[in-house]
């Protein structure tokens, strides 16, 4: 159920949703004094939310920053999905954050883990028959990398049953901690919180940043939809990690 209602309430805390539910009430209101402050709030909102200096502040606030490996090997990187996807056949194809699974590949062909721990079935309220850990241990396979190296958890939905489905197994191969969990940098805070709840010691490596930690440029004073499109990653970030504090 919870997941479920997730998925649904996604739609309302978009920040493009609250532009087109006060442009819409400003359309159906009568009354004029109304019918302005929703156009002008609606137009508020969407200057904020399109402001690429305030996005990438707040991204590089919020991303998790890479920490040093203390250790010459870990036992495993637990890689969560949402890097891929797949159609209604079960042909599987790489996404934008495909980072996670190139440094999670990284990882293991430097020799910093022993195992990879694929984490991710499918997320849709519909699921078809693509299993995402499922189809990236195939890609695996085509990089010579050996069955007896890659862990596939294929049935989690969401990030807190990555984590709980992830212990499971890694208890089951007796891979001791700490584990290096690779995950984009705007989800990595949230994925550290979930991850402690189930006891799980993980150390951070994020990737898939989608700002750079770079010098000031008045360019980021032009609105551009990009921001606009990013936003809805960090304000399910937020929420996400607000809800699982208070679980």
């Amino acid at each position: 159920m919870f997941f479920i209602l997730s998925k649904v309430l996604l739609i309302f805390i978009l920040p493009f949703s609250w532009v087109i539910a006060f442009f819409l009430a400003a359309l159906i209101v009568k009354k004029p004094h109304l019918k302005r402050r929703f156009f002008i709030i609606s137009g508020v909102v969407l200057l904020l939310f399109s402001d690429p200096f305030l996005f990438n502040r707040f991204a590089n606030s919020w991303d998790i920053k890479p920490v040093p490996l203390t250790k010459p090997v870990y036992s495993c990187a637990i890689v969560l999905g949402g890097f891929s996807g797949g159609d209604s056949k079960g042909n599987g194809f790489f996404n934008g954050s495909a980072d996670r699974f190139i440094q999670g590949l990284k990882l293991l062909k430097t020799g910093k883990v022993s195992h990879l721990l694929i984490s991710g079935g499918n997320g849709l309220l519909m699921p078809g028959v693509f299993r995402e850990s499922a189809w990236v241990k195939t890609q695996l396979q085509q990089l010579q990398v050996p069955d007896s190296c890659i862990i596939v958890e294929e049935h989690s939905r969401n990030t807190i049953e990555n984590a709980a489905f992830s212990k499971v197994l890694l208890t089951q191969k007796h891979l001791a901690p700490p584990y290096l969990l690779v995950t984009s940098a705007f989800h990595m805070r949230r994925s550290l919180g979930i991850f402690k709840k189930q006891k799980t010691e993980v150390i951070p490596y994020p990737c898939n940043y989608l700002v750079s930690p770079g010098d000031f440029s008045l360019t980021e004073f032009i609105p551009s939809t990009e921001p606009l499109y990013r936003w809805e990653f960090y304000t399910k970030e937020v929420i996400g990690t607000a809800v699982n504090y208070f679980k």
